[in-house]
């Protein structure tokens, strides 16, 4: 069955179709959710008001780029509402000093993280941090848009950008340092 077909299944409300297109983004969705809210069990809410969503709104789907984009809008959009909810987007103030020869503690901390161990470095992030920095460096947002999702200044976006960077790079020296 094509994309279209299942969609369009889908929208006729057949429960198998609709199981099937869960099956197979609920995995990746998950983790999208997952860099926004830090515990499972929202990041799970907000898969499944999510998916709720996107099935309630499939028949405005007009087949322009990816299906998979559209939905990851839908769950994105979950998430922050939730994160809203949930979490305060204040900031919290933590010493940003550098550490020396940081790009080559970086580099090697790099080349020995895994995936888990960078999804955890981020969740670890203060949450207004972590938000702006996945809306910018994984979904590609610009800070304008960014600004209006979270009701934020454009400026407020770029210095969080920026503090999220500083952050990252510094325990990610301090991995280096320990492994």
């Amino acid at each position: 069955m094509t994309e279209a077909e299942l969609i369009a299944a889908c929208i006729r409300g057949e429960h198998r179709a609709q199981r099937q297109l869960y099956d197979q983004l609920a995995g990746l969705m998950l983790t999208v959710c997952r860099r926004y809210l830090k515990r499972r069990e929202d990041a799970e809410e907000a898969l499944l008001m999510g998916f709720a969503k996107m099935f309630k709104a499939l028949p405005n789907y007009r087949f322009e780029g990816s299906f998979e984009g559209w939905v990851r809008r839908i769950m994105v959009n979950e998430s922050l509402m939730l994160l809203r909810q949930k979490e305060s987007m204040l900031v919290s103030m933590e010493d940003f000093a550098q550490p020396e020869n940081l790009a080559t503690t970086a580099a090697t901390a790099d080349t020995q993280l895994q995936a888990e161990d960078l999804m955890s470095l981020l969740a670890d992030l203060p949450t207004g941090y972590r938000t702006v920095f996945n809306l910018y460096a994984l979904e590609g947002f610009g800070h304008q848009e960014i600004a209006e999702m979270l009701g934020i200044s454009e400026g407020t976006s770029k210095s969080q950008l920026s503090k999220a960077r500083a952050m990252l790079q510094r325990r990610l020296s301090q991995v280096a340092v320990t492994a």
